[in-house]
């Protein structure tokens, strides 16, 4: 069984404020801790069931020193976010916050005002798919250590590195080219050529990219729509960019 203290936490930790406090956040699913145990994160406490812990014990003994709790399938599930978690969950220390890199050869994906979760944890799919390891996001982003953000990265938010700043400040000390997504304006993205390296601002869901930031801007970049849908999801938006990145820098 969990006990009261640790229900308490797990739905503590559900929200932002109590994520800060405590510098915790929470890994749920098999696929996602799976990936945990095999990082350098700290982890405080991990919840199994008795399928996952027999299924995984070698995984599990390398880690003696993380307190265990064995549960059944319909206790863990009632304490996690997901609507079913027959697997694990793991309380997880928030890491001190890195530095990010201008890499010249690579890409950054700079985000304005990106709300939903489940946006910004599908960005980070693609960014670590499409080999982008580094993302800065406006204080406005929603914070990455979200369950719904963790949830929807698989994993990735283990490979890709996030940074929030204001965005300002770090165009002000970008030496990159800059690429911005635009509904209506730009270029082409099928026919735009663009650089080995730079960066890619995408705005967000309501707005797009704020006007404060067409300064810093080099090359506005547009999907072209052959239909009548009024307007692309960000995520999807962000990975036919960056698939057309890979494609551009790689002729």
């Amino acid at each position: 069984m969990i006990s009261k203290k640790y229900i308490k936490l797990i739905k503590a930790l559900q929200q932002r404020k109590f994520r800060k406090k405590y510098k915790l956040f929470l890994v749920e699913g098999s696929k996602n801790v799976l990936e945990l145990l095999s990082t350098n994160y700290s982890i405080r406490t991990l919840i199994v069931t008795p399928v996952f812990s027999e299924a995984h014990k070698d995984a599990l003994n390398v880690i003696n020193d993380v307190e265990k709790i064995i549960t059944d399938e319909k206790s863990l599930s009632s304490a996690s976010t997901l609507k079913s978690n027959n697997a694990a969950l793991a309380i997880v220390e928030i890491p001190a916050p890195s530095t990010y890199q201008h890499l010249p050869d690579n890409y950054i994906l700079a985000l304005d005002d990106i709300k939903d979760p489940g946006n910004l944890g599908t960005i980070l799919r693609i960014a670590d798919w499409y080999g982008i390891s580094q993302i800065v996001c406006s204080p406005e982003t929603t914070d990455v250590y979200n369950p719904k953000v963790i949830s929807a990265s698989m994993g990735s938010f283990l490979r890709v590195q996030v940074n929030y700043l204001e965005l300002d400040t770090f165009f002000s000390e970008n030496q990159s080219p800059v690429y911005g997504a635009y509904a209506d304006a730009g270029t082409n993205v099928h026919t735009a050529k663009f650089s080995k390296g730079g960066v890619l601002l995408m705005g967000s869901e309501s707005h797009g990219i704020h006007p404060n930031y067409s300064e810093y801007i080099n090359h506005k970049i547009n999907i072209p729509s052959y239909g009548q849908a009024e307007s692309l999801n960000v995520s999807i938006a962000t990975a036919i960019i960056c698939d057309n990145i890979r494609r551009s820098s790689n002729e």
